[in-house]
Formats: structure tokens, sequence, C-alpha cells
């Protein structure tokens, strides 16, 4: 099967009305207590508590943890005056469907992960271009 690990996704797909960042706390490994870390990249695990937007979202959906991988942590979004949380939008996100045995039945659940955060309607920070003399090389 040529899908491998987690699929990515967009934002909007996950959120189609939004989110709500409510905080950040870094991942912490159940056995070792120490940090987690992301195996792609090795990079810590930050967890940023969201509430969906949609006002249909009802039960475990309505508040999930998105997984950042970041050297520090994520600094979300300023909060809006008069409201208790922060919108939010997740940069490079990625979905990993898995079976949740925890409850009486099992359940396919899944895993959010993101790249970034930043505040909505704010582009992505662009990365820097590979110099032109290092693609005329080759």
């Amino acid at each position: 099967m040529a899908i491998q690990g987690a699929l990515p996704i967009e934002f909007g797909t996950v959120f189609p009305r939004g989110a709500y960042a409510l905080g950040v706390e870094p991942v912490t490994d159940f056995e070792t207590k120490r940090p987690q870390l992301d195996k792609a990249t090795g990079l810590p695990l930050w967890a940023v508590d969201v509430i969906d937007a949609d006002p249909d979202a009802r039960g475990k959906a309505k508040s999930v943890k998105v997984k950042v991988a970041a050297e520090h942590c994520p600094v979300l979004p300023a909060e809006v005056p008069g409201l208790p949380f922060r919108p939010i939008e997740f940069e490079a996100m990625s979905v990993m469907p898995y079976v949740d045995e925890s409850g009486r039945r099992p359940r396919v659940a899944y895993s959010l992960r993101a790249r970034g955060v930043k505040t909505p309607g704010t582009p992505a920070p662009r990365k820097a271009p590979a110099a032109a003399g290092a693609k005329d090389a080759a």
C-alpha cells in the first residue's frame, strides 16, 4: 500500500468553522516522564488544547488536542478581548487514524498533528528559496 503514516490534511477540512486554543503544554512520555519527541523530526511535541468552533460538534469531537513538533513551546495567537480563548489556525496538518480500545467498545479515533500555529487570516511564513547557483550546478 502506498499510504504510510499520517495523511496530510488542510486546516479547513478538519475545522471548517475555525478553532479556538485554550492552552498548550509539553507532551510527556508516560513511562519515562521525559518530553516526548516526534519520530520524524526528533523535536519535542507540544499539545494544543482546541475547541472546534462548529456548533454541531459534540462530545469527544468538540474538544481535541493537536500535537505540534517544535524546538520551543509554540506561541499561541493573542486573545480576543471579551473571549476566554484564542482563535487559531494550524499549519501543515496531518491526521493519523487509529483504533481506540480504552472504552467499552473499540472505535476509530484520529491523532492530529501540525508543524506550526498562526493567527487566522495571516499567511504562513515562507521559506527562503534555494540559492540559484546550487540549482545550476546540478
